[in-house]
């Protein structure tokens, strides 16, 4: 199948090399955490895009639909995250339409970390992949390179540390559902508040086996506030020392027609102080 072509990369290089600066892809920055209850599954992330050090986007949306009761939140090259889940969403369907079957999460798992291994990390995509299907709950990470791993709560992204030490501390077995949203929630906010990359907002989805419920801004602890001066000054506020209104008529005496190769070429001579 086709893959990267690199053939471009000793011309990249050598351009890098005389200044030319290489194309910057938005990165998420990014605190995304994912956690099982007795039930269902939770996943949460922020909302923070950036580009190095610009915040591109303060709300977009990094939890992604995969199938109904299967969806993952991505960490890495936005890009990369979105068109790979869509990806691997497409190939899903066509898969339980196929087999007449609801489509199991792990093999959204397998789909993905074999997609991802085929590249070798080039594709960025860091995925906490949750749903229920009929084997029960299931949660997932799946890392750029293809490896995978399966446990009871998880964080990936810049802000992981942070959002580690909130469920390290305070998840137990057999959470209630709204144990649980509160935990992600608090994980998501100790990212925004310890990661730079990481800021704005909370979203969070719940999954069981009846239906999924998307909670977007679920949590909003950057609210802008109203400044506290008025920086709306009143006319006359700033002295006019001098004012001079030009005619369009007097422009002729600031602009100088020559004629060049038989055309007419309009230049402008130097600002003059009447």
């Amino acid at each position: 199948m086709p893959g990267f072509d690199f053939s471009n990369h000793n011309r990249n290089a050598a351009l890098h090399a005389k200044g030319v600066p290489l194309p910057k892809a938005t990165s998420t920055g990014t605190t995304i955490v994912g956690c099982l209850y007795d039930g269902g599954v939770v996943i949460a992330a922020d909302t923070r895009a950036t580009s190095g050090p610009i915040v591109a986007d303060k709300n977009c949306e990094k939890l992604h639909y995969i199938s109904p009761q299967i969806w993952c939140a991505g960490a890495g090259t936005a890009a990369d995250t979105e068109f790979t889940t869509a990806l691997i969403s497409s190939n899903l369907e066509l898969h339980a339409l196929s087999t007449g079957r609801k489509p199991r999460v792990v093999t959204v798992m397998t789909l993905l970390k074999q997609h991802l291994f085929r590249y070798q990390g080039h594709i960025g995509a860091y995925l906490v992949v949750a749903g229920c299907d009929p084997t029960g709950a299931h949660l997932f990470t799946v890392h750029a390179h293809g490896s995978t791993d399966k446990l009871p709560y998880v964080t990936m992204g810049s802000g992981s540390l942070a959002a580690m030490s909130v469920f390290e501390t305070q998840w137990s077995r057999g959470m209630t559902r709204e144990a649980a949203v509160a935990l992600c929630a608090n994980a998501i906010e100790a990212g925004i508040w310890n990661d730079l990359g990481s800021g704005s907002n909370v979203d969070v989805c719940v999954i069981t086996k009846e239906k999924t419920t998307l909670m977007r801004n679920f949590k909003t602890p950057n609210t802008r506030e109203k400044k506290v001066r008025d920086y709306k000054f009143a006319r006359g506020t700033t002295a006019v020392l001098r004012e001079k209104v030009m005619r369009r008529e007097e422009l002729g005496k600031y602009v100088v027609v020559e004629e060049i190769g038989g055309e007419k070429v309009v230049g402008e001579k130097m600002d003059v102080d009447g």
